[in-house]
C-alpha cells in the first residue's frame, strides 16, 4: 500500500512524501529509521480508485530491464547511487515504478544499502534481482551486475513473450469456434429447424440431435451462460491456492506438444538463473533457493527446493536432478555431471542454456505452424457437419416435392 506522509527531520526541516509498505505501522517504522518524526500518515489510495493502483499501474519486466541498463550506464560514468536512483525516479515514464525509486532514494539518503532498498519493494525487485545486487555490492562491481541483469531479464522477457504469443493465436481461433457455433446454434439452426420439422417427413438421428442442442441453446442460454461463468470463476478461485496452481502447472505439464514446450521453457529459466548467479559468486545452495522462487511453475518450484535439500546434505547436483527423470531429462543431467567432474559448472550451464533457448525457439515455431492449419480444418469441419446435418434433410424434401 502506498502512504502519504509529513514528517520533520533531525534539523527541524519539515519533509513530505510517499512510502510504500504492507500497513502503517511498517510504514511509520520505515520513516523512523531513515530518522523522520512522523506528524501525518494515511494511504494515498483511500480517496483513488482501487483499480488505479491494483490494475493500470503496474511495473512490467520491460521497464525493469530498461532501469538496470541504466542504473549500469550510471554508475560506469560515476554518478553516485543516490543520486542515480534520484535521476530515474523523476525520468522514467512509469509513475508507479518513479514513485518505488524514489522511494528507493529515501532509504539510500537513510544509509540503507542498495539491496536492501530494493528489498523494500518485492512486487518489482525478485529475490534473484535483490541477491545479485547483494553480491554486487559486496564484489564492488555494481555496474556489472545490472549489465548482467539486464541481460538476463532480457533473455527471459523475450522467451517468455515469445511463448506467451504463440499461445494468442490458438486460443483466439478457439474462441471464435466457440462463437461461430453459438451463433449457428441459436440463429442458424432454429430457422432450418421449423422447415424440417414442418415438412413431416422422417429426421436423421444425427439431425435430431443437431436440433436438440440448438433448443437448449435457445431456451437454456442464458443458463449455461451463467454455468460459464460459475465455472470459470471456480477455475479461477482454484489458481490462485497453491494446491490449485500445482494442479494446473501438472494439467499443462502434462498436456501434449504444449507441456514439452513448457518444460523447455522451465528448464532454461533454471539454467540461465543458476548460471548467473553462479557466476556472480552466489553459492549454489543460495542460488537453487533463489531459482526455486522465481521459475514460475510450482511442480519445478517443489523439484528444486528437493534438490537444495539434497546438496546441502552433500550429495551431487546431478544425481539429485538425476531422481527426477519426468521433469528433468537425461540430457541435463549428464551435461551437469560433466560440469561437476570437470569444475566447469558454469559454462555447462550457460550451454544448457543457450540449448533450451533454441529448443524453445524451435518448439514455439512448430507448434505454431502445427496448430493454425489444424484450428482453421477443426472449425471447417465442425461448421461443415453442423450445415449438413440440417441441409440434407431439406434437400431431401425438395428432391422428394419435385
Amino acid at each position: 500500500m502506498l502512504f502519504k506522509y509529513k514528517s520533520i527531520d533531525a534539523e527541524g526541516v519539515n519533509k513530505e512524501g510517499e512510502i510504500d509498505a504492507p500497513n502503517k505501522d511498517t510504514a511509520i517504522s520505515g520513516l523512523q529509521r531513515r530518522g523522520l518524526v512522523v506528524i501525518s500518515i494515511k494511504e494515498e489510495g483511500e480517496n483513488k480508485s482501487i483499480l488505479q493502483f491494483s490494475f493500470f499501474e503496474r511495473v512490467k519486466s520491460k521497464d525493469v530491464v530498461i532501469l538496470s541498463r541504466q542504473i549500469a550506464t550510471l554508475f560506469d560514468a560515476q554518478v553516485s547511487a543516490l543520486k542515480a536512483f534520484t535521476m530515474l525516479a523523476t525520468n522514467t515514464e512509469n509513475k508507479l515504478l518513479g514513485r518505488k525509486l524514489t522511494q528507493v532514494g529515501d532509504d539510500l539518503q537513510s544509509g540503507v544499502s542498495i539491496s536492501e532498498a530494493l528489498s523494500h519493494h518485492p512486487d518489482v525487485f525478485s529475490d534473484f534481482y535483490i541477491n545479485m545486487v547483494k553480491v554486487g555490492e559486496e564484489t564492488g562491481k555494481l555496474n556489472q551486475t545490472f549489465l548482467h541483469l539486464a541481460d538476463y531479464l532480457d533473455r527471459q522477457y523475450a522467451l517468455t513473450s515469445k511463448t506467451r504469443n504463440a499461445l494468442i493465436y490458438p486460443a483466439f481461433v478457439i474462441v471464435t469456434f466457440f462463437v461461430v457455433m453459438t451463433l449457428m446454434f441459436t440463429v442458424v439452426i432454429p430457422k432450418l429447424a421449423s422447415i424440417i420439422l414442418d415438412s413431416g417427413q422422417e429426421i436423421p438421428f444425427f439431425t435430431k440431435i443437431v436440433i436438440g442442442v440448438s433448443n437448449l441453446f435457445v431456451n437454456y442460454g442464458f443458463f449455461l451462460l451463467i454455468f460459464a461463468v460459475l465455472i470459470g470463476i471456480w477455475i479461477w478461485r482454484l489458481s490462485v491456492t497453491p494446491r490449485g496452481r500445482e494442479y494446473m502447472d501438472n494439467i499443462r505439464l502434462s498436456t501434449p506438444a504444449i507441456g514439452n514446450l513448457y518444460k523447455k521453457l522451465y528448464l532454461s529459466r533454471i539454467t540461465d538463473n543458476l548460471n548467473t548467479m553462479l557466476s556472480s559468486g552466489v553459492p549454489i545452495v543460495r542460488s537453487i533457493d533463489i531459482t526455486a522462487q522465481v521459475v514460475g511453475s510450482l511442480v519445478y518450484k517443489k523439484l528444486l527446493i528437493e534438490v537444495a535439500d539434497g546438496v546441502k546434505s552433500g550429495l551431487a547436483l546431478s544425481a539429485v536432478f538425476a531422481k527426477r527423470p519426468e521433469e528433468i531429462p537425461g540430457i541435463f543431467v549428464q551435461m551437469v555431471q560433466v560440469g561437476e567432474e570437470t569444475g566447469s559448472l558454469g559454462n555447462i550451464l550457460k550451454t544448457l542454456t543457450d540449448f533450451y533457448k533454441r529448443e524453445v525457439d524451435d518448439a514455439v515455431d512448430t507448434l505454431v505452424g502445427l496448430i493454425e492449419p489444424v484450428m482453421i480444418v477443426v472449425l471447417g469441419l465442425g461448421v461443415g457437419l453442423l450445415l449438413v446435418s440440417v441441409l440434407m434433410p431439406i434437400y431431401n424434401m425438395a428432391g422428394s416435392i419435385s
